[in-house]
């Protein structure tokens, strides 16, 4: 039996601003859109590359507006993606070096953080 993960939940505040956010500055692909009723509105959104997506709307989720915490994606080369990032004005930080990979971390407009990692070859 396999376990794919699949979506994880944004909780945001404003569901064009967050799709907006993602898809033209941080580059993830707009899959899905749809307004279902008045009181439920499902985006989803994938990272270019990934198997997983994530998920935000309205009446989607209880959890609190920027609460999610350490989402992590793995990327081949962390400095190329900051630059992508920066270049889209994603505040992203400086490329954080352990000895177990390389970090570079960003918040979306509502607070929601993420971590991109490249990891060592070694």
């Amino acid at each position: 039996m396999s376990w794919k993960l699949e979506v994880v939940f944004i909780p945001v505040t404003d569901v064009d601003r967050a799709k907006a956010f993602y898809v033209d500055q941080v580059g993830f692909h707009a899959d899905h859109d749809h307004q279902v009723t008045p009181e439920l509105r499902f985006v989803q959104l994938t990272p270019p590359g990934s198997a997983c997506s994530v998920a935000m709307g309205t009446g989607i989720t209880d959890m609190e507006p920027g609460s999610q915490r350490g989402v992590m994606i793995v990327v081949e080369d962390v400095e190329a993606a900051r630059a992508q990032l920066i270049e889209h004005g994603v505040d992203a930080s400086p490329v954080d070096v352990q000895p177990w990979g390389s970090f570079v971390t960003f918040s979306d407009p509502d607070g929601n953080t993420w971590s991109l990692q490249q990891t060592r070859s070694d």
